[in-house]
């Protein structure tokens, strides 16, 4: 049996870290089930409820498919919650500098999430609109 070199293990584990930097922020998903239990809020301002950095954010609705996340992101991105088969959630993607950085899943709760005309929120440009059904 072959021995694998020290180095080309290491290398490999490294790689097979760098893919998991992404963060799944449950912390967000809790925050924003707060405003929307809520049926007087009908925005939020997504750049007051982050305590990271970040220049956008993308909100996929139910349905999206892996490809049109990919295209509209611009980066590759392995969507974990298998949207594009569920009605039930939204996906909030986050990007620093053209990587992904962070997502979180927004269930519907009774509510829909628009973000207008716009490709993507800045954090200048960072309402979301909440429709209660």
């Amino acid at each position: 049996m072959k021995k694998i070199p020290v180095y080309l293990f290491l290398f490999l584990l490294l790689a097979g870290c760098s893919l998991s930097n992404v963060q799944h922020n449950e912390e967000l998903e809790d925050a924003i089930y707060l405003i929307v239990s809520d049926e007087n809020n009908d925005k939020l301002s997504l750049n007051s409820m982050t305590t990271f950095d970040w220049d956008k954010a993308y909100l996929f609705t139910p349905y999206s498919t892996q490809e049109s996340i990919t295209e509209q992101l611009g980066v590759d991105f392995k969507d974990p919650s298998d949207i594009d088969w569920r009605d039930d959630i939204y996906l909030l993607v986050f990007l620093d500098s053209d990587q992904v950085i962070q997502y979180a899943e927004l269930e519907r709760q009774g509510a829909d999430f628009s973000i207008g005309e716009k490709q993507y929120l800045t954090p200048t440009d960072d309402i979301i609109n909440i429709k209660h059904d």
